[in-house]
């Protein structure tokens, strides 16, 4: 083997190095997930400053002022993004294939076009193919420039020659260094691309979007490092053949990681949804058994889903029990308690429970919902359509509270909801709120008796 170039084996879900392939890795504990690559050594002490050289500084010292935020011109963007755009920020954007990453760069780039400097790079599409689809959005202006390059070094020269206010990278698995003799998408490619930009970003006070694949797991595909570098990581949700999308912050260096943004994809791009609790019950079936309303906090937007349930008779000897939209042992470990403490006799029916639209919602507080809707099919008896419910369910069967009951009220009140069920121990926080009922419930017998 050449000089300075040797062999060193990358565990693809975290990135951790090992000098010999091993089955499992010892830092993830995940199997059969190393791969081999060639990297080129270097020298340790070639750009090793002195103390003299680098700037030591008392924590005293350095300014607290908050970074200037940029506006994208889309408010659900602005509001996973914790208010705006930070300058000099990288942010990872991930998704299934088609779900609208590309789409929602290319709308950013169109708004901040208009007063800002923006270079977008693909490495997956052709200038042709770009502008078709902006025909679709609309007029751009002349501050978006295009670059269909995947070689690191030449986009690295052009970021530094132009200085644009915002790069869109799409996709950072399309892009390779010479430097790396590995394949474009591998760990080593994916890893050294990363770092590349994060320079760049930090150095030039550059904003740059870095698109990401997903694994058929759900995760960014590349190493698991590659979530740990960049400053914020946004993920598409939703099914690709339907029309809705929800933009969701796992990690943000800036702000909340609990908000989500809600989009509709149409003709013309991604438009926004102002009210997602509207939208979310539309088609709401009418004196259905099985169909109730409930309300999910995600961060500080209350949001009212309806939650369908089937149950019937099963014909063999296991029943089957599917659950979508919502966690499957929660649903299993709810029918357990309505079994234990209500004395229904569900163990030979088959469970359907759906949470409309194709949301994805694991918060405590639809627990109260789940059972309201699993009792209502159960006895085939009508939940009120103008009724909503929250409330965490424990194992014994009581009513827990959930955090901001007044926000949750308030807007089930908004959308024209007569009657709102809440845990007991909540109901002091909500007694100023008029206009709609209130009933608290202390265990689940309690809303049973109000179907």
């Amino acid at each position: 083997m050449a000089k300075g170039k040797k062999t060193i084996y990358f565990c693809q879900n975290c990135g951790h190095e090992e000098t010999k392939w091993l089955g499992q890795c010892p830092a993830c504990k995940e199997w059969n997930t190393f791969v081999e690559e060639k990297v080129i050594g270097s020298s340790a002490s070639a750009n090793v400053r002195t103390e003299r050289e680098v700037k030591i500084v008392a924590l005293s010292e350095v300014s607290a002022d908050d970074h200037t935020r940029i506006e994208t011109g889309m408010a659900e963007l602005d509001r996973v993004l914790g208010g705006g755009i930070v300058p000099g920020s990288l942010v990872l954007v991930g998704g299934d294939p088609g779900i609208g990453k590309s789409t929602i760069l290319l709308q950013v780039c169109q708004r901040l076009a208009q007063e800002r400097s923006v270079l977008y790079i693909s490495g997956e599409e052709s200038l042709s193919q770009i502008k078709l689809r902006a025909n679709r959005m609309g007029e751009f202006k002349e501050n978006l420039k295009l670059l269909c390059e995947t070689n690191l070094g030449t986009i690295r020269n052009v970021i530094e020659n132009r200085r644009p206010e915002l790069v869109v990278i799409d996709s950072i698995q399309t892009m390779y260094s010479e430097e790396v003799s590995s394949a474009p998408g591998s760990v080593s490619q994916v890893r050294e691309s990363t770092n590349v930009f994060m320079q760049l970003a930090k150095g030039l006070g550059i904003t740059i979007f870095i698109v990401g694949h997903v694994t058929k797991e759900g995760t960014v595909a590349g190493p698991r490092v590659l979530e740990h570098m960049v400053d914020t990581v946004l993920y598409f949700e939703g099914d690709r053949h339907a029309s809705y999308r929800i933009l969701r912050g796992v990690k943000n260096r800036f702000g909340s990681t609990n908000e989500i943004g809600v989009f509709e994809m149409r003709q013309n791009g991604l438009v926004e949804v102002e009210n997602p609790s509207e939208y979310m019950l539309s088609g709401k079936p009418e004196n259905a058994s099985g169909s109730v309303v409930a309300c999910s906090m995600e961060g500080t937007r209350p949001l009212l889903i309806e939650i369908q349930a089937l149950v019937c008779e099963s014909n063999f000897g296991m029943p089957r029990r599917t659950a979508a939209g919502t966690d499957y042992n929660r649903v299993n470990l709810l029918m357990a308690v309505l079994e234990k403490r209500i004395g229904l006799h569900m163990s030979n029916c088959d469970a359907y429970v759906n949470i409309a639209g194709g949301i994805k919602m694991n918060e405590p507080a639809i627990d109260l919902g789940i059972v309201m809707a699993i009792i209502s099919s159960y006895k085939n008896r009508p939940v009120d359509e103008k009724m909503i419910v929250f409330g965490e369910v424990g194992l014994s069967g009581e009513v827990r509270a959930v955090s901001m009951p007044e926000q949750r009220v308030t807007e089930a009140k908004k959308l024209g909801f007569e009657v709102c069920v809440i845990p007991e121990v909540s109901m002091d926080m909500v007694k100023s709120i008029k206009g709609i009922k209130i009933i608290g419930v202390k265990t689940v017998n309690d809303a049973m008796n109000l179907i």
